[in-house]
Order: structure tokens, then C-alpha cells, then sequence
């Protein structure tokens, strides 16, 4: 991935994208070409050096059967949107802006694993949906359901694990522009009601200027 040196992403911003809830892209080249799934992961710091990512795919999706050529990627996405030259106070001094997107992501790298095992994806079906259901005012758990239909329901799955080996992380929020033009794009963006893509730009500022705020 490309990553000028100020969009580099942070220790705490790569951390915020790998246990945020949240679907990502399971990439993987294998002999008849490229396959690609969107799946929810959880993200497991104490395995290897770097963690692992945990998921799962259908048992008749052919990507966990077909053997991954080097390495798999997962491709994470944060907040991102559109923005506009009209919320730079740049525009009004000299008028050379352009529009941008804004976004945060990382490419995360490793050896996929696959576990055709049902005490495996038991233990990654609870750990996702407590994740997924954490905020929730009356969480649901999976034991909510009749045992013999999750028994059922996890036939149909087959549990993939991701032990990173890199990761490479990128978060463009407009870092490159003047403290007032930052001020016109989250006062843009809570416009518009990106509430959190304006969250990410305090925060990528607050962390280039650690004594900002103090």
C-alpha cells in the first residue's frame, strides 16, 4: 500500500481497526485466480507475534477450499467520506483546492488456517457475536437459540484464522492541510453528519500535535 509518511497510521489507530466491530475482506490468490469474501472478524492480540484474525465462511464458499498461494490479505476499513474544497478556508485565500476522500484502513498479512472444527467455530461464534452484541441494552447470546439448530447452523460454516505476519496501516485525514482548514472539514463533515470521520481527524490531529488541548 502506498503511505506518504504523514498518513501513516499509528499504533492506536491500527489497534482501533482490528477490534472495532466490523466486516473486512478476506483476499487470497489460489491456482484459478483471486477470491474474495466480506466477513466479520475477530481479532485475537495473544496468538504469534502480531495476533490472528478469526471468521468464518460458508462451507460452500469454495475460498476456504481452494489452498491460498502465499500469503492471504485482509483489507480493514474505518469511517471514510467524501471531502468537499468548499470547507477549506484555503479556498477563500487562494482558491487552489481540489476535492479529497478521506479514510483510514489497514492490510493486514499472514498465513491463513482453516478449522473444519465444531468446538473451534463454537468458541468464534460466541467471542464474535459478544463483540458484535456488547452495546446492546439486552444482548443476545447464542445460547438464546435451540442447541440442535446452532449444532445445525454450524455444520454450514467452516471457521478461517489469519496469523498476521505484517500489517500495513494508512490513514488519510488531513493531515497534510492548515490547522484552519482541519477546522472547516469537521465542522464539514458533522454538517453532514459523518460524526465519525470528524472523530478521526481530531484524533489523527490531536495525535500530530500531542501538546494540542493541554
Amino acid at each position: 500500500m502506498y503511505i506518504p509518511a504523514h498518513f501513516a497510521a499509528g499504533p492506536g489507530a491500527v489497534r482501533d481497526l482490528l477490534t472495532a466491530p466490523a466486516a473486512a475482506n478476506l483476499v487470497t490468490m489460489t491456482a484459478h485466480g483471486m477470491l474474495a469474501t466480506l466477513l466479520p472478524l475477530v481479532y485475537d492480540p495473544s496468538i504469534g507475534e502480531h495476533g490472528a484474525l478469526h471468521g468464518h465462511l460458508a462451507r460452500n464458499n469454495p475460498q476456504w477450499s481452494e489452498p491460498s498461494v502465499g500469503e492471504a490479505l485482509v483489507i480493514m476499513q474505518g469511517a471514510d467520506a467524501y471531502i468537499s474544497p468548499a470547507w477549506y478556508a484555503s479556498k477563500a485565500e487562494h482558491g487552489r483546492v481540489v476535492p479529497t476522500w478521506n479514510y483510514s484502513t489497514a492490510h493486514v498479512y499472514g498465513t491463513l488456517v482453516i478449522h473444519d472444527d465444531p468446538v473451534w467455530l463454537a468458541g468464534h461464534v460466541r467471542r464474535l457475536t459478544d463483540l458484535n452484541e456488547a452495546h446492546a441494552a439486552r444482548p443476545w447470546a447464542v445460547d438464546d437459540a435451540p442447541e440442535r439448530y446452532i449444532a445445525g447452523q454450524l455444520r454450514a460454516v467452516v471457521g478461517v484464522e489469519l496469523l498476521i505476519s505484517r500489517i500495513e496501516g494508512k490513514t488519510k485525514l488531513s493531515q497534510n492541510r492548515s490547522d484552519q482548514d482541519v477546522d472547516g472539514v469537521v465542522a464539514g463533515l458533522r454538517g453532514c453528519g459523518h460524526t465519525a470521520s470528524a472523530h478521526d481527524v481530531e484524533r489523527a490531529r490531536r495525535e500530530r500535535r500531542p501538546d494540542r488541548g493541554r
